[in-house]
Parts: C-alpha cells; structure tokens; sequence
C-alpha cells in the first residue's frame, strides 16, 4: 500500500464524517451494541437471546437481504441443538486458533447443522444456512471489535487497487484481510480528529461508544467509490 494515498483519503474521510453521508452506517454501531448488551452463551434460552443480539431499529440487511436468511435459519438451529450452536461459537470465538480454520469449521458446524435440520424436517424447503464469511466476519467484529472487521470481498479488492497495493488479495484471503484491516485502523486512529469527529456521530445509549474495526469498514468503502 502506497502510505501517500493512506494519507490522502484520511483526508477524505474526515470531510466524510462532517458530511451529509455522515450516518448512512450508525446502524452497525446500534447492532453492535445491542450484540453486546444481550449475546451470552451461558443462557439457557438461546433461541431467545440469539434474536435479541441481532436486532436493529432502522434496518436489518446485516443478516437479512433477498434470498439471504442467516439468522431466521441459526434460529431453526437454535432451537434444534442449541448444544451443538453453543459449541460452535465457542470455537469460533476461540483467540487460541488461527481464524481461517476457526471461520472454516464454523461452516462445517453449519453444514452440519443443517444436514440434521433436513433429516428432521425433509418436507421443509431450507437448503441453505447462508453461514460464510461475511455473516461469520459479522460475528467476530461484534464479539471482538477491535480484532475483526465486516468481510465484503468486492470492496477490499477495490481499497487495494485505490491504495496502490502490488497484491491484489485473492478472493476469501481472510487473515491478509483481517490484518489489513487492523493497519489501515491504526493509521486513523493515529489522527485524533477522525476519532472526534466520529464520536460526534454517535448517540450516547445507542450506538457502542467504544472502539471497532467498523470504522475502518466505513473508510474502505469510501476509497472503493473511487
């Protein structure tokens, strides 16, 4: 990455943040802080508290789009074998292990999951649990925000191309993405007023006050416009 073009769209979005787009993604802050105020494992009703921490008052396309149904199908799965979810969370959420083979288990879980659910039910028309990197990604930067940022494959090869990287990521190069994604957020952080100027944004109750890779989610998709 070219440290000259880092710099420059830093000065980008900081007009971003004072601008009338300002808040087109406060919503992922509301979500974020509602995951954080209401997902435990230790629950005995799983179902219940897996609804609660994906939930949002402006909009729900972080799990729901068309012909895309991430939560409605771990909900059948919660309540199917909440045992089995509870383990597969866990060794997702599992810092011990390197993430590419935690994210990829968790499909296996899932894969897993749904096989059981569809011996169950074989009238039932779910044939897919639409569990893979993005909503996984969405998982981890809810549950660790500072560690993990919202995977869209189309957008971080863009940055790359507008930063002026040599190599352009492969498609599904989690960790380089990951990785990427916690150095671009040490580069604004490392500018106070991008910082201010964010927090300015947020509702005190509403939005998660504290620190996420979120915001860098937000630069990069800036750059892509470009």
């Amino acid at each position: 990455m070219n440290l000259q073009k880092i710099q420059d769209y830093i000065v980008k979005f900081k007009r971003h943040l004072k601008g009338n787009q300002k808040e087109t993604t406060l919503y992922r802050w509301e979500s974020l802080q509602n995951f954080k105020l209401n997902f435990n494992l230790a629950t005995t009703e799983l179902t219940q508290m897996y609804d609660k921490s994906l939930q949002n008052t402006q909009t729900v396309r972080l799990w729901k789009d068309r012909q895309y149904f991430p939560k409605e199908i771990m909900l059948l799965f919660c309540d199917l074998q909440p045992e089995y979810v509870k383990f597969a969370f866990t060794d997702l959420f599992n810092e011990e292990k390197d993430i590419a083979g935690r994210m990829d288990r968790f499909i296996f879980y899932c894969d897993e999951l749904l096989a059981a659910y569809k011996e169950k039910y074989p009238l039932k028309i779910e044939n897919n649990h639409y569990h893979h990197y993005p909503i996984i990604a969405l998982y981890l930067n809810f549950y660790y925000p500072e560690q993990y940022a919202l995977y869209n494959f189309s957008i971080f090869k863009k940055t790359m191309i507008n930063l002026g990287s040599r190599d352009i990521p492969k498609l599904n190069d989690i960790e380089r993405f990951f990785k990427i994604c916690r150095t671009l957020n040490k580069f604004l952080m490392k500018d106070e007023a991008v910082w201010e100027l964010h927090q300015r944004r947020l509702h005190p109750t509403k939005h998660f006050q504290g620190k996420s890779l979120l915001l860098v989610n937000e630069f990069c998709e800036m750059i892509s416009w470009d």
